[in-house]
């Protein structure tokens, strides 16, 4: 039976996508296009969420920071989840004290604040856009490693591996052929929670003011933008963090229902 939550959360995904590849298109002004004549502009036929301080066109603006947010957030989860796959697939395969010393290396970076590692990270470059993906790649990879080193601990002590160890078959290859593929369920239902986590932390990044910077756009720097105003001219704020709200909330309803579509344990009986 199809999940009713999960196919609308999926819906708003797909549509977040679509609208974030087809922005050029869909956008009716250019995203750093200014008009003189509708400054702080209410929602209405011409502007339909409204215009900002410029005047420019706060849905326009909308549709490219989705293709900015998305990208960060995707990208940003893809390569924590390649970084972390490998480094927990090697710690859990080898064990002993290559694991040991491997694990304490994630306890240490585990520890420090997330928040405050990436600030870092993100003040050490400069340049926005590589800077954010680099600062969130870095911190994120370490929940993907203790996630897919358990499984493999557990994966390694399957038969399959036991047999495909005893036909004289190289580490790599049990590696590559018969363990990860096995953990490919507990890894994408990561990717579908790491997706908002970063895309929240970019949005936070932006909001405080060490993120994206104008005219680029993305949710978070919208958000800041209308925090000022947000008093008279709410619209400024309010779309964009429901934008926010709204995809978060999908990416975790998709992953909870993955989560239990994957776990034959959790399914309900």
């Amino acid at each position: 039976m199809i999940n009713p939550i999960a196919a609308s959360s999926a819906a708003w995904i797909l549509a977040i996508c679509l609208s974030a590849v087809l922005a050029p298109y869909l956008a009716p002004y250019p995203y750093d296009a200014q008009d003189n004549q509708h400054l702080l502009e209410a929602p209405g036929w011409k502007h339909l969420v409204g215009t900002d301080a410029l005047g420019r066109d706060l849905f326009s603006r909308l549709l490219y920071g989705t293709r900015l947010s998305l990208s960060i957030g995707i990208l940003t989860a893809l390569t924590a989840m390649l970084i972390g796959s490998l480094y927990g697939a090697v710690s859990g395969y080898v064990g002993g004290w290559l694991d040991n010393g491997l694990m304490r290396g994630v306890d240490v970076v585990y520890a420090l604040p997330d928040l405050l590692l990436i600030i870092l990270i993100k003040m050490m470059i400069v340049q926005d856009l590589l800077g954010i993906f680099l600062a969130l790649s870095l911190v994120s990879w370490v929940t993907v490693a203790r996630i897919i080193r358990g499984e493999v601990l557990r994966l390694r002590e399957s038969a399959y591996v036991e047999a495909a160890q005893a036909l004289g078959m190289s580490h790599t290859r049990i590696l590559l052929r018969h363990i990860l593929p096995n953990a490919m369920g507990p890894l994408i239902v990561t990717l579908t929670f790491r997706i908002p986590a970063a895309i929240l932390a970019e949005s936070t990044l932006s909001f405080v003011g060490i993120g994206i910077h104008p005219p680029m756009a993305s949710w978070g720097s919208l958000a800041q933008e209308g925090w000022a105003a947000m008093k008279f001219y709410p619209h400024l704020i309010i779309f964009p963090s429901l934008t926010i709200f709204l995809t978060i909330l999908a990416f975790n309803f998709l992953g909870d229902s993955l989560r239990d579509t994957l776990d034959p344990e959790r399914r309900p009986a």
